[in-house]
């Protein structure tokens, strides 16, 4: 295996960059991953996951193709499929701007890039899962602390999908973010309409909170 690359030093400490500046940073510093760093990344999340008791029941879980330096969950999912979990990708609604939907995730689906470019399957209101019917959703984070601030992509997509979550609690899913180890940070704030993580699990630990 090779030797997993520590993130170059921000120009500036991370505690004193807008949200904007950091999540460039982190996102370039993931991107800047080899294949090989990223496959050996990919192992010891799994591992982690295998591990993880909030995905020892679940049956139904939300992944994500990575696409922009993301920590890769594919080797999770090889695992968990032959253990007889299904996994189901986010599609942009077409009608509810800025939700999701979940269709089911095999081998053979196939994958249409979103606007974002993102690939995803066809929207079909027979094949999906509504969102309080997951058990988990595993999503990519670009930065993290380890008393649940998150920094994502921007969009809110994750947070409007599971709003629900704060006042029906028990429908809500494992909301379990995913990253790399080095994208995490001392502290961010916590916006009005972020969703509380359940936990973040990265190449080398499990982050868990509280609430």
């Amino acid at each position: 295996m090779s030797q997993l690359i520590e993130p170059q030093p921000f120009q500036s400490h991370p505690d004193t960059l807008s949200r904007s500046e950091l999540r460039r940073h982190l996102r370039r510093h993931r991107r800047a991953l080899s294949f090989e760093q990223q496959e050996e990344a990919a192992e010891h999340l799994a591992l982690n996951l295998l591990k993880n008791p909030d995905l020892h029941r679940a049956r139904h879980i939300a992944i994500y193709l990575p696409n922009d330096g993301e920590i890769n969950p594919h080797t999770y999912l090889d695992i968990a499929r032959r253990k007889g979990i299904h996994f189901y990708l986010p599609v942009l609604h077409p009608i509810h701007e800025g939700r999701l939907v979940f269709s089911p995730y095999r081998d053979g689906t196939e994958l249409t890039a979103n606007r974002f470019g993102i690939p995803e399957p066809a929207f079909s209101k027979g094949l999906r899962r509504p969102a309080w019917a997951l058990d988990a959703v595993l999503f990519p984070l670009v930065g993290f602390d380890e008393q649940g601030g998150r920094l994502g992509m921007g969009g809110g997509f994750y947070d409007r999908t599971f709003a629900f979550s704060r006042t029906r609690p028990r429908l809500a899913p494992k909301l379990i973010g995913l990253a790399h180890d080095f994208q995490k940070v001392k502290k961010l704030p916590v916006e009005p309409w972020d969703v509380p993580l359940h936990s973040v699990v990265t190449d080398k630990r499990r982050y868990r909170f509280n609430g």
